[in-house]
């Protein structure tokens, strides 16, 4: 499909057509003509983009897919749905499903399932078996049959010996290793931030000590082997220095964080309403603060949505009870305009940096290159509301609210689709 963007502002370091405004044209899938003033050409599909911003499209490196298994919550339609909503083009999706996916047959399952689709859809393979960290996954031909990474999902692994030989091993066949980053002792069965705020809902508090002795440990292991190792979901302002630290003096750490970390804080939990429960849990406004200058910094590499759907059974229920956990596809782009960072950074950390952490193909707008892009508006309020909402799940504590900053167009595989 042939397609001319109009007046469109370019946000993509790798360009150097970055923060200029211009004319794009999309003819059988490639980027042909970039420059001030592009006439229509017939048969060609027109769109304004005055006041939009064009990006490469996003892809996000932590998202919960039910299928296999668990489509209840979520299958690959509707999240690949709730995706090109959010202007994601790229996912990579974690193992929690039932069955697991730790061998080459779950990896070749979704893959399978999703071809053709606009959203590229990578599986992520377990590093242990059935998520238990104590018997190693079949991570060579995981990685053979079109795994991009490993991961126990929100499961942190316990065992320093499992951890370190699961490092020594992927080693030998350049797997990324991407870990969750909890203490399980230390953070016991406590489910809010350890506060003041925790006191005052008369519940445990799981420390910031827990995340930042696991990171420290995952941090010496790679020390030791000389391999990467990426953090999931980091969420103190305690992590990021120890992060930061480790990369100065050479260690092969990356880490993310979830959108939703840089906004929302404890003090959202007062009501108890369980859509606000997630894991790592909410933080104070100087972990935000800290998690912020992290990303302008480049400590931390990358944003994830940490999309989590579960049906209503699973969280209008009382807070102890209830599960991790938020959909977040379609609503990380508002989080981070609310936060505050320009668009040249959310293209490095939502589109560029996801891709290169996986080793995947990283779109670039230029002339003559394939067409992968997203189109927003950065100002442009929509309400997120049951029939905006795509996702199979509704978890999500932004539901019913105004959100300013709205994808319009997105466009990869020779596919686009735009939004209202």
């Amino acid at each position: 499909m042939n397609l001319l963007v109009k007046g469109i502002t370019i946000a993509d370091p790798n360009s150097e057509f970055n923060q200029k405004t211009c004319d794009l044209r999309v003819e059988q899938g490639k980027i042909t003509a970039i420059s001030d003033q592009l006439s229509p050409q017939k048969g060609e599909t027109v769109f304004e983009g005055k006041g939009a911003v064009l990006s490469p499209g996003f892809f996000d490196l932590n998202c919960t897919i039910g299928d296999p298994g668990l489509e209840t919550k979520e299958d690959i339609q509707t999240g690949t749905a709730a995706a090109r909503a959010g202007g994601f083009t790229g996912l990579a999706v974690l193992p929690n499903t039932k069955p697991v996916v730790q061998s080459k047959g779950e990896v070749e399952y979704i893959l399978n399932r999703a071809k053709g689709n606009l959203v590229d859809v990578y599986p992520i393979g377990a590093i242990s078996h059935d998520l238990e960290g104590k018997e190693m996954a079949e991570l060579f031909d995981m990685k053979n049959a079109g795994a991009v990474a490993f991961s126990d999902g929100s499961k942190a692994i316990s065992d320093d010996g499992f951890m370190s030989r699961a490092l020594q091993y992927g080693l030998g066949f350049g797997a990324l290793l991407m870990v969750y980053p909890e203490n399980k002792a230390i953070a016991g069965k406590a489910q809010v931030n350890e506060s003041k705020n925790n006191v005052l809902l008369g519940m445990k508090g799981i420390p910031a000590l827990a995340e930042e002795m696991q990171i420290s440990r995952d941090i010496f292991l790679a020390t030791y082997h000389n391999a990467p190792i990426h953090i999931s979901n980091i969420s103190t302002a305690g992590s990021v220095a120890l992060i930061k630290k480790a990369k100065k003096d050479g260690v092969k750490v990356t880490c993310d964080v979830a959108a939703h970390q840089l906004i929302f804080t404890e003090e959202l939990l007062n009501d108890f309403d369980s859509n606000y429960k997630v894991k790592p849990p909410l933080r104070s406004k100087a972990d935000n603060k800290a998690l912020i200058a992290g990303l302008k910094d480049g400590t931390i590499d990358a944003i994830s949505s940490q999309h989590r759907p579960h049906e209503i059974e699973f969280k209008d229920v009382e807070f102890e009870i209830a599960a991790y956990g938020i959909i977040a596809l379609q609503t990380v782009l508002p989080l981070l305009l609310q936060a505050g960072l320009d668009a040249s950074l959310i293209a490095e950390k939502l589109a560029i940096n996801p891709r290169k952490l996986l080793q995947l193909p990283v779109p670039v707008i230029e002339n003559g290159a394939t067409a992968n892009f997203t189109i927003y508006h950065p100002g442009q309020e929509w309400a997120y509301n049951a029939s905006t909402n795509l996702s199979k799940s509704s978890n999500s504590p932004l539901l019913g609210k105004t959100l300013k900053g709205k994808v319009q167009l997105v466009y990869n595989n020779k596919q686009y689709q735009t939004y209202e």
